[in-house]
């Protein structure tokens, strides 16, 4: 009788265990799936959601808004696609996107800037500075060629203001811009060591494609037209390149906004180039 008293104990506390075990087990791939709004995170996972390095700010607002990377994602990866499209010439494409103003003001400018927004309200002051940044980008490029704006029509040599277009100095003039882009993206690529590997990929792609975007501006600006488009050409495939990794990492962003079953790698860079603060506490 206390035998099976004592088999039957002991089956039970097997089955405790089991259970405990199996909570404990859903507990772990919650908070590796799982947003700031249910549990806590680990660096790694906070990294790849908002795109910067955990950082400690007051209140709650992680917990009580959602996660603004994607949407500001979105707005970029809708822009740039088509443009890199329309860069490399695909199916008759051309004019150096005119024909995505709308994407540039609406799709690219005003996600990406509210997007930025909303990471400054969270206290994440890296995403801030590239979303906003890139929103100001899509919002001046799209402005520049909008004829209501004026810019080419500066440089018109008739009557007719599209003929700024034809004037050598527009592209030697505008050809500044994309350098100090590709700076500043040089400086994101410094700043992204501390992200992940996808997020560097695409500055340091985008660094070259504003490389080329100038080079091409300066040599149609010294009547190379031939060379200025090769080189546009080349622009549109390195940030094709900036696209894939987009993609890539909107979609890692998005499957733990939905607690799917599973992620994907995005190579994270957090731990591999500590910052001052975790050098600081182990000095």
């Amino acid at each position: 009788m206390s035998n099976g008293i004592m088999s039957t104990s002991d089956s039970d506390l097997e089955k405790n265990m089991s259970t405990h075990h199996d909570h404990e087990g859903h507990g772990d791939a919650l908070k590796t799936l799982r947003t700031a709004g249910s549990v806590s995170m680990s660096p790694e996972l906070f990294e790849k959601l908002y795109l910067s390095p955990e950082n400690k700010v007051k209140g709650d607002l992680r917990k009580t808004f959602g996660n603004p990377t994607p949407l500001a994602l979105a707005g970029f990866l809708l822009t740039l696609t088509p443009l890199s499209c329309a860069l490399m010439g695909w199916r008759g494409a051309g004019g150096s996107g005119a024909a995505f103003i709308g994407n540039f003001f609406f799709m690219g400018g005003l996600l990406m800037v509210l997007g930025g927004f909303l990471e400054f309200i969270l206290g994440n002051t890296f995403p801030f500075v590239v979303f906003t940044s890139f929103g100001g980008f899509w919002l001046t490029f799209g402005g520049t060629l909008s004829p209501s704006f004026g810019s080419y029509a500066a440089y018109a040599t008739t009557s007719d203001p599209a003929s700024g277009l034809e004037n050598p100095m527009f592209y030697n003039t505008y050809g500044f811009f994309f350098i100090f882009m590709g700076l500043l993206c040089l400086i994101y690529l410094i700043c992204s060591l501390r992200t992940n590997v996808v997020f560097a990929t695409i500055f340091f792609t985008l660094v070259i494609a504003f490389g080329l975007l100038a080079g091409a501006y300066f040599q149609i600006g010294q009547g190379n037209a031939e060379l200025g488009a090769t080189l546009q050409k080349a622009a549109g495939a390195v940030t094709f390149v900036t696209d894939a990794a987009g993609w890539y990492i909107f979609i890692a962003v998005m499957l733990p906004s939905v607690d799917f079953p599973f992620s994907l790698p995005v190579g994270d860079l957090s731990r591999v180039v500590r910052g001052a603060s975790d050098r600081a506490k182990s000095a």
